[in-house]
């Protein structure tokens, strides 16, 4: 058929959430797996940021992922929820170095699953990613702990990650892309994509967001 190579690239943009409390290196993750960089002085993130990576994933497919970094102390603000909106994929982060933190992987769990689901009523797929693990410390849990900790909660999957080391942070993301270009095979072809950027643009900024600080 004349020019149906041309039809069969596919464009997909995808909304993936980053969330975790504060300080465990979701901002750092970000900005090693979208711009190669990292840095230890990075300031907290108030509301919300969002980067755009750009996936040649395979000759057929041009996959535009937007990640959003959403702030620790956000979690039980009014706006998680327009956050969250259209998003098909999440990685949820602790600081392995932090024990508080991963008891609240379950909260931003249960939070991420009331908020947002795919189209057919199921939850978005998540990673759960244990970061800094360059500063892992003796009596980690164990990989079988986390196995079945993940499989119980709903997890597609762990990663040990450290944005400091490059460790797991593309293996991580590409692990995710793969489980949400699946979902979408099962999805009919949307053609609100183009809207979909613009709504995203429209988000009130953090400066001028009622009850922020």
């Amino acid at each position: 058929m004349a020019g149906g190579s041309v039809s069969e690239c596919k464009e997909h943009l995808f909304k993936v959430l980053v969330i975790g409390e504060l300080g465990v290196g979701k901002t750092s993750l970000i900005k090693r797996y979208v711009h190669q960089l990292f840095s230890q002085h990075y300031r907290a993130t108030i509301g919300v940021d969002f980067a755009l990576k750009v996936l040649h994933w395979d000759t057929k497919t041009l996959v535009r992922l937007q990640l959003w970094d959403i702030a620790g102390q956000e979690r039980f603000g009014n706006m998680t929820r327009v956050y969250y909106k259209e998003a098909v994929g999440a990685f949820v982060v602790y600081d392995v170095t932090r024990n508080a933190t991963f008891e609240a992987v379950m909260k931003w769990k249960h939070d991420l699953d009331s908020k947002v689901k795919l189209g057919n009523g199921s939850p978005i797929p998540s990673v759960l990613l244990a970061n800094k693990c360059d500063q892992k410390k003796d009596g980690s849990r164990s990989t079988s702990d986390m196995d079945t900790f993940c499989k119980e909660a709903g997890f597609l999957g762990w990663f040990e990650t450290s944005a400091k080391d490059n460790i797991n942070v593309d293996e991580a993301a590409r692990f995710l892309v793969e489980h949400i270009l699946l979902n979408d095979k099962g999805a009919p072809c949307e053609e609100s994509n183009g809207d979909r950027i613009k709504l995203d643009q429209d988000v009130v900024p953090a400066e001028s967001k009622p009850g922020c600080c």
